[in-house]
């Protein structure tokens, strides 16, 4: 990556060790390491990122590609890459699409819910005036 070589570390080593110190040095060495971690951890996502970005516009251009040629005549594998894609929007909106037996279900407890609190309530009532009265009594 950088081109350096043993006698160049065994250098460094020693400047590091004449300026930090035998106490300070592995703490030093620690904290570099730890951020050339990072830094190739964020050089990994980026490189992950930028990929996905060229996977997708590659299959932007399939389709605009396939829209524009018709989809009788197309290559395999841009046939292939419109049924994922077709696929994949599915999915994404499946979840959320609502069928009316769905709704009328869903509605039914509700208004079954709104009677209930009102008998509950009537039955609380009793409880409370009758508990008052033998406190009265």
């Amino acid at each position: 990556m950088f081109d350096i070589g043993f006698w160049e570390i065994i250098l460094i080593s020693i400047i590091g060790l004449v300026v930090l110190g035998p106490e300070r040095l592995p703490t030093a060495i620690r904290s570099v390491m730890r951020g050339i971690n990072t830094a190739k951890g964020m050089a990994n996502v980026v490189k992950t990122e930028i990929s996905q970005e060229l996977k997708l516009h590659e299959m932007n251009e399939n389709m605009i590609k396939a829209s524009k040629q018709g989809l009788s005549d197309l290559d395999p594998q841009l046939q292939q890459s419109i049924d994922e894609m077709k696929e994949a929007a599915q999915e994404v909106t499946r979840p959320y699409q609502v069928n009316d037996e769905d709704l009328a279900q869903s509605l039914k407890p509700a208004q079954q819910s709104e009677t209930d609190p009102i008998e509950e309530n009537s039955i609380l009532d009793k409880t409370s005036a009758s508990q008052q009265q033998d406190k009265s009594e």
